[in-house]
């Protein structure tokens, strides 16, 4: 049953239980145990023995798997750290100085659209870092714990996947170089190319345009204007009858003697030492060269991460005893309690992160994103529906399988031989095709990492994010699967990318004009 029809019933099963039981692991549990009972042809015994495949290659993989297991840990050192900064007093220090700066809903909207595009070397770190930077003020200000997920997600992948000095940009840079090789391109170099794509990629442009627009203005679309409402309305800014992932449960007394700088020093700490450690591996994975996009190329960003949460947690519990001479509520039993809290709040994304993971790899051993590849690479298709074709196959392939880079691998060298046959000139545009429709999969899919990640960030229920931002990922779709259609009928990249302008601001009119006679219903 490897790579047919048969290899879609796992992930559908997973996705489809989601959305009907908003019950995020046992949906996971489903897919997982029936991957392993097709794989394994429903031998119980070897069933069994793959499923525990599945999960230990998570964390030994003919070795330690490291990355994940640093990814772990950083993780839960987000967790202590929000702790420890809540038992400082920093995250209302920093809501207090936020609030007497940034007075308006519109303020903080922007500044966390802003911010998830400033922190794009990693989409792990932009989903949490972003989070807990921006969550407070737009606490404050009652913006939906829905909406700020939504901003996250929307700024943390579409911007890595065009930024060259980021996780995602040393990867793509490398797969580009081993498919220029295969087909003896040297019009330009990866690096070229990858600058070249950057505006080609339509879903990153409809998407930002839009996240900008939503930062901007009041208007929302189905689910989120409900969750909108409710916030604005009673200050309840996220359902409290749902699992949240990243949300502390912890009971510590108010501290009224915390500093702006404990909440900022620990997340500054983060971004530096984050840069300068993937700056220092990648130096070192490089035979120390000493250019920047080779060293971003060879980078160990788990281990960077590992490094920065390490020592940003450090930081946080010296900035809370230093505490212990002048607060008469401090304690240093309560840095225990917040080792414990911030943990226990990080749980709930770890364990569906394991899960996701488990799925992942048995997708992959039965062959689902290679079934969606030959349905493309088997048949014989009019040039100009190529870039159109693949952008969705490859939405298809992310949202089926919950991974991005998973698509990539498998996609980008199939969509190029099949150009490089056809149309090479349409070869960049027909990759750009590939790296849009994987983001905006990954974005729609529920056992998404970094959807998963993203409400971590944020501090809401998982389901409750998909559901909320399908609209928007949805809308931009449709924007950029016109654009690539124009495209590849022109063959021209800029009356594509005129076209998706041009309906952008088509609909900024329309949402605007809706916007404007809804406030003047209200009063």
């Amino acid at each position: 049953m490897e790579s047919t029809i048969f290899s879609l019933l796992p992930p559908l099963l997973a996705i489809i239980m989601v959305l009907v039981t908003k019950r995020v692991l046992l949906s996971l549990g489903v897919g997982i145990v029936s991957a392993s009972l097709l794989v394994e042809g429903f031998d119980p015994v070897d069933s069994l023995l793959l499923l525990w495949e599945s999960f230990k290659v998570s964390f030994w993989d003919e070795g330690l798997n490291t990355s994940n297991i640093y990814i772990l840990l950083f993780i839960l050192f987000l967790g202590i750290i929000t702790a420890l900064v809540g038992l400082s007093g920093g995250s209302t220090a920093f809501a207090a100085w936020a609030v007497k700066r940034i007075k308006t809903r519109r303020g903080s909207k922007l500044l966390t659209a802003f911010l998830g595009i400033i922190i794009f070397v990693d989409d792990y770190f932009n989903a949490l870092a972003v989070g807990q930077i921006a969550r407070p003020i737009t606490d404050s200000h009652r913006v939906s714990r829905a909406k700020l997920a939504y901003f996250i997600d929307s700024t943390s992948a579409p911007v890595c996947v065009i930024a060259p000095v980021s996780s995602w940009g040393a990867f793509l840079i490398s797969q580009l170089g081993v498919i220029f090789a295969t087909h003896a391109v040297t019009s330009y170099t990866p690096l070229e190319a990858f600058m070249l794509m950057a505006p080609m990629n339509f879903y990153v442009i409809a998407t930002l345009a839009i996240v900008f627009f939503m930062a901007w203005t009041d208007f929302d679309l189905m689910p989120m204007r409900k969750h909108e409402k409710i916030a604005k309305e009673t200050g309840k800014l996220f359902d409290t009858s749902k699992p949240n992932p990243g949300e502390l449960q912890g009971n510590f007394p108010e501290n009224k003697y915390g500093e702006v700088k404990d909440l900022l020093l620990p997340i500054i700490t983060l971004i530096v030492i984050t840069l300068l450690s993937m700056f220092w591996t990648g130096y070192q994975n490089s035979n120390q060269e000493l250019n920047i996009f080779v060293v971003f190329e060879n980078t160990d960003v788990p281990i960077s991460l590992f490094i920065s949460g390490l020592l940003a947690t450090i930081l946080a519990v010296l900035l809370y005893l230093r505490q212990l001479k002048y607060n008469p509520t401090a304690k240093i039993n309560f840095i225990w309690k917040a080792l414990v809290t911030g943990i226990s709040s990080m749980l709930p994304a770890i364990f569906i992160l394991i899960f996701a993971w488990s799925l992942s790899f048995l997708i992959e051993t039965i062959g689902t994103g290679q079934y969606l590849a030959n349905l493309v690479a088997e048949n014989n298709i009019p040039v100009g529906v190529i870039p159109v074709l693949l952008f969705v196959l490859t939405a298809i392939m992310a949202f089926a399988t919950g991974s991005s880079w998973g698509s990539f691998g498998i996609l980008l060298p199939i969509g190029a031989s099949i150009i490089m046959a056809i149309e090479p000139e349409l070869l960049l545009p027909v990759l750009s095709a590939v790296l849009a429709g994987a983001v905006f999969g990954d974005h729609c899919s529920p056992i998404s990492d970094t959807t998963i990640m993203s409400a971590t960030g944020a501090g809401v229920n998982v389901i409750d994010h998909v559901m909320t931002q399908l609209p928007y990922a949805i809308t931009s779709a449709v924007i950029a699967a016109f654009g690539y259609l124009i495209l590849g009928l022109t063959g021209s990249v800029i009356i594509g990318f005129v076209s998706v302008v041009l309906i952008l601001n088509m609909l900024f009119l329309v949402w605007n004009f809706k916007s404007k006679k809804e406030d003047f219903k209200q009063g």
